[in-house]
């Protein structure tokens, strides 16, 4: 059953107006990295290195663009210590705690539901093969 707020077209110039703050999160939040760091950072603070060592496959440039971005928008505190060499951790602000609760919500959905989405995938495909 869909939410009756799907089916009206009234007001959607508004509409789109008021989607894009949501977009922009959605695609910082949504992309293939984010999502690790913050659910990583949701245990405590790490070093950069424990972040790189914990998330298979990122590379240093990607992981430091995620975390720049994820800094930019509030969600992780930068911190800089006067060593040598130089000790950096990461730790999530309020507003990325916060962000913990939809994206733990959404892991848990992904992990009950996967069975469901990959028969999906699977009918879908079978259905489109050629």
């Amino acid at each position: 059953m869909k939410p009756s707020h799907l089916n009206s077209t009234a007001g959607a110039s508004h509409d789109h107006e008021a989607c894009r703050p949501i977009h922009e999160i959605l695609n910082l939040v949504g992309d293939k990295w984010s999502v690790q760091v913050v659910r990583l950072l949701g245990q405590g603070t790490m070093r950069f290195n424990e972040l790189r060592h914990a998330i298979e496959g990122i590379s240093q440039k990607m992981l430091t663009t995620t975390l720049r971005n994820l800094e930019r928008n509030g969600f992780v505190t930068r911190t800089v210590y006067p060593t040598i060499p130089p000790k950096v951790e990461y730790t999530l602000t309020d507003l990325g705690s916060e962000l913990l609760v939809p994206v733990t919500a959404l892991a848990k959905w992904v992990d009950a539901n996967r069975d469901r989405i990959d028969e999906a995938r699977a009918r879908f495909d079978a259905q489109n093969a050629g």
